[in-house]
């Protein structure tokens, strides 16, 4: 279906829930999938694959280890770009915005619904460190013995990120590469401006 800045939804997080809804309707395979892009304070870049955990008039949520590289990068420079890829109907979402955390009832609900074994694991992984498969399996033993017959509570050093929405762009793939591609940003006023961008 053709896309067009006047065939948009007037607000990018109501046109970003109704791509969602069609991308699991039409059985996309993870359409909560999302690359996560962070930069360190000279310009370092990332990418990861990461899940959509929450969203809503803040923006984008997610959930990690906070002394991850992505959690260390988030801190110190609280800027992200966001792509979901949803190939089977050719679109693409783009979101470009500032970082904020939420705060620790909304990180503990979330934790609170993992399966037991998803806790175990972050409890045990110093992600992003080097490690070998014996040490990362030794601290999975530990942790279960720790927590034996008790529920994992919320680790000191596990969280959640929000991304807000600076710019939200929405792409959709077209014949001979004559893509439709359309762009949110504020318009100055509360509002958002609806714009064409070439392919």
């Amino acid at each position: 279906m053709p896309l067009a800045p006047e065939s948009v939804e007037p607000e990018p997080i109501a046109q970003f829930r109704l791509w969602y809804r069609e991308a699991a309707a039409a059985g996309v395979a993870q359409p909560d999938a999302m690359t996560l892009a962070t930069a360190t304070l000279n310009g370092a870049v990332s990418a990861r694959t990461v899940l959509l955990r929450g969203l809503d008039e803040r923006g984008f949520v997610f959930f990690t280890n906070l002394e991850s590289e992505k959690g260390s990068q988030l801190v110190a420079n609280p800027r992200a770009a966001l792509v979901f890829h949803w190939r089977e109907q050719e679109r693409q979402v783009r979101v470009v915005g500032p970082v904020g955390r939420v705060d620790d009832a909304e990180a503990a609900r979330y934790w609170e619904s993992r399966p037991r074994g998803h806790r175990v694991s972050a409890w045990a992984s110093p992600q992003s460190e080097v490690v070998d498969r014996a040490e990362l399996e030794a601290r999975v033993a530990e942790v279960e013995a720790r927590f034996a017959g008790r529920n994992l509570p919320l680790p000191p050093f596990w969280g959640g990120f929000v991304v807000g929405v600076d710019e939200l762009e929405c792409w959709q793939g077209r014949p001979d590469r004559l893509h439709d591609r359309v762009r949110y940003r504020p318009d100055g006023h509360g509002g958002w401006l609806r714009e064409r961008l070439a392919p």
